[in-house]
């Protein structure tokens, strides 16, 4: 702002010189006005320019403010306050309460009014008393102006401030959200799932362990207790895997998801024994890798909801592009999701594998569809690249 009243003051001067210069005396008065002029104009013509490096200079030191209304008086005095130059004085006061508030614009206005005052005085310049009073009633009202706008820009600055960090707080709450329920989806894909399995092969191995003598069965036993092992070491592996998942940098690896897809489809088939077919294409589709992350967490928890909840006894996996999207449909013949089911109704209930999906799926730009006519299909459209 203070810049732009010294481009205004350049504007003023530019405009009003040539017209000082015709009715100044010629000789030592033309002269003169002509001096005030390049000292005024090149004063401002700094001060301008270079703001972000004299301006704080002028903020600490309202004596050369002074100074340089002192300067501006040479206009008037070589000019006469009668001419369209002396307005310029009007600019001091009105800087003055942009930079130093109330107190700052009351003594620079009373200041710039005794100049014009004493000006008129000693040039014995013969006007009315409305006459004389314009220029300093002008002082006082660029002063009070500026007085006004330096309070509305502290004001806007503050309120502005406060909704910038209001702002930065809302969306480190939403960062927050966002992380806390990517842990919670990553446990629940991974480690609790896994430590599910290894409670129920535990409850088996002590049911056999506490078979009566006649009936125990070391090798039932010591496979059971193969798989608790097992079931345990691949816990503490994904455990691991997560921690290293949240240590890991962001990646631009694109890996063909299909093949992975397909992999993921027989290593199924082999945990559960149940039927499972795999089909895709054979071109391949290499996505991001967060992105086939994702895919795959949300194709391995619709096999395991297909193996766990609705007791399929048949999954097919599809796989499919179009120019645009790659279209993966999971679909099994099992009991399916009760009528009226919803996102919400399943997450209040502690069941988070649905909603785990859905979040994963919008987090990758994804849109997923599940039906329950004949079984469970669930419908992934990904955007390709």
């Amino acid at each position: 702002m203070c810049r732009q009243v010294f481009g205004f003051r350049l504007a003023m001067i530019a405009v009003a010189t040539p017209v000082a210069l015709l009715n100044a005396t010629p000789g030592l008065g033309a002269r003169l006005v002509g001096s005030a002029v390049v000292v005024t104009f090149m004063i401002s013509y700094v001060l301008f320019r270079d703001w972000r490096r004299f301006g704080p200079l002028l903020l600490r030191h309202p004596t050369l403010l002074a100074a340089d209304a002192l300067f501006g008086s040479l206009l008037l005095i070589s000019a006469g306050p009668d001419t369209t130059l002396a307005y310029v004085s009007v600019c001091t006061p009105l800087l003055a309460g942009l930079l130093y508030s109330w107190r700052g614009a009351a003594v620079f206005a009373s200041l710039e009014s005794l100049i014009l005052l004493l000006v008129q005085a000693t040039l014995h310049h013969h006007t009315v008393v409305a006459e004389s009073l314009l220029l300093p009633g002008l002082c006082v009202i660029t002063g009070a102006m500026g007085s006004t706008l330096r309070t509305l820009m502290l004001r806007f600055g503050t309120a502005t401030e406060a909704l910038t960090e209001t702002r930065s707080r809302l969306a480190a709450t939403e960062a927050v959200s966002a992380e806390r329920a990517r842990l919670a989806r990553e446990m629940h894909d991974s480690v609790t799932k896994t430590l599910y399995g290894v409670a129920l092969v535990a409850d088996g191995l002590a049911q056999s362990a506490a078979a009566s003598p006649d009936r125990l069965d070391p090798a039932l036993i010591r496979q059971q207790a193969e798989l608790v092992a097992n079931a345990a070491r691949r816990a503490a592996a994904q455990s691991r895997d997560l921690l290293t998942d949240l240590r890991a940098e962001p990646d631009d690896a694109t890996p063909d998801v299909l093949p992975q897809l397909a992999a993921l489809t027989k290593d199924f088939t082999s945990r559960t024994a149940v039927p499972t077919t795999y089909d895709g294409p054979a071109a391949p589709v290499p996505l991001p890798a967060a992105t086939t992350r994702q895919l795959l967490s949300i194709a391995a928890e619709a096999l395991e909801n297909a193996h766990r909840h609705a007791r399929a006894t048949q999954v097919d996996v599809r796989a499919a592009t179009t120019p645009t999207h790659l279209l993966l449909t999971i679909q099994d013949d099992g009991r399916g999701l009760p009528a009226d089911t919803t996102l919400e109704d399943l997450g209040r209930s502690g069941h988070f594998g649905l909603l785990g999906m859905t979040e994963r799926a919008a987090s990758v730009g994804a849109r997923i569809e599940l039906s329950a006519d004949r079984g469970t299909e669930v419908r992934v459209e990904l955007p390709l690249p």
